[in-house]
């Protein structure tokens, strides 16, 4: 009956083994599919943003001028690829002509693509999907959102705050939206000593589309 057990646990440990490597593969492939993709865009721009946010609202309006003012200055859009702002900033490069990117991750709600993409790319892991935003984004623009949008907003200001990638422009949208999370950062993160002053610099915050195309157009990237 032991030798029973130990050969069924054994069994378990193995099956455990081979799902961990076929999940490397399966991670190796999401990297060299979006590598693939996303070298022929150029001058990509990620938006972030809620996918609660409904059409015609104010938010979803911002984001759509955005976008579009954004595809006719030459650059690409890219977003996570689901509805609310993300497909409001699709839609916004679609409809100026330009290259409208959707990096679609797949959950267990089953979050749908919008119809606004050109490019599409769906991932299993989220963590090779923000490889991909911050690799081939020349700035990040968040908008009004959640756990995911301040998720990429942290992950963008952390890389640059410790040198791990170059600076470039990160940008939040909605001064009233954002301005209690900013007051936390420079309340108690800055007086608690956990940040320097200067890492409040590394974002930057506006009110309109107009703002954040002029500080993309003076960057250097």
């Amino acid at each position: 009956m032991k030798k029973q057990k130990r050969f069924n646990q054994a069994l378990i440990h193995d099956d455990i083994h081979d799902e961990d490597t076929w999940r490397i593969f399966r991670i190796m492939a999401e990297f060299i599919d979006g590598f693939e993709t996303l070298s022929r865009i150029k001058k990509g721009i990620c938006i972030f943003g809620s996918a609660r946010i409904q059409p015609g609202t104010k938010y979803y309006k911002i984001a759509e001028r955005t976008a579009y003012l954004l595809a006719k200055s030459g650059y690409s859009v890219i977003t996570g690829g689901g509805p609310g702002i993300m497909e409001a900033a699709n839609k916004g490069a679609s409809e100026a002509g330009g290259n409208s990117v959707g990096l679609n991750i797949m959950l267990p709600m089953e979050q749908k693509p919008n119809p606004f993409i050109n490019i599409m790319i769906e991932f299993r892991y989220f963590f090779v999907r923000k490889v991909m935003f911050t690799k081939h984004a020349k700035a990040f623009v968040a908008l009004p959102g959640g756990y995911g949008t301040l998720d990429e907003f942290y992950e963008a200001i952390t890389l640059i705050q410790t040198e791990r990638i170059e600076q470039f422009p990160v940008i939040l949208v909605g001064k009233e939206y954002w301005k209690g999370i900013i007051k936390w950062m420079e309340d108690t993160m800055l007086k608690e000593d956990c940040i320097s002053k200067c890492d409040l610099d590394v974002f930057t915050i506006v009110d309109t589309p107009e703002e954040v195309v002029s500080i993309i157009k003076k960057s250097r990237f």
